[in-house]
């Protein structure tokens, strides 16, 4: 006695069940690849049981393989705007000097916070670019 088409379904629903107590999106993929067993199973009731198990081994390489490049599309497409890297989101922007860059340092009030800056000794007053962010520090040059 082979599986039929519904034992392929319960063991895909059970893998997928799975997957809520061990996420990762690995038990998913298989799951699916026992539905789709269980849908080819449909047509031909007869096949044996090698063939349901080669097939059901194909169906999951190719889902994993899926999964993990639609994973990766995923991933790629986030599209990070420096929420975690608070420096990194006023390189580019322009500001206007508090107090005098001497010497190639100075400090400069960015929205609540105090910078160290480093950049072309300026008066206070004048106005800069970041062009660069190193750790704590915002390397500026003037703006036009």
């Amino acid at each position: 006695m082979h599986p039929l088409y519904w034992h392929w379904w319960a063991a895909g629903l059970a893998l997928m069940a799975v997957e809520a107590f061990f996420p990762g999106a690995f038990f998913l993929w298989l799951g699916l690849a026992a539905l789709a067993v269980g849908v080819v199973l449909l047509p031909l009731p007869g096949l044996g049981l090698e063939p349901q198990v080669a097939l059901f081994a194909l169906a999951a390489v190719g889902s994993i393989l899926i999964g993990r490049q639609l994973r990766g599309a995923r991933r790629g497409a986030v599209v990070d705007h420096g929420l975690n890297d608070r420096a990194r989101r006023y390189a580019g922007r322009t500001f206007t000097l508090d107090a005098a860059i001497v010497n190639g340092v100075g400090s400069m009030r960015v929205d609540d916070g105090q910078w160290r800056i480093a950049g072309p000794d300026l008066p206070a007053g004048s106005c800069v670019r970041v062009v660069a962010v190193d750790g704590a520090t915002l390397t500026v040059e003037k703006a036009n």
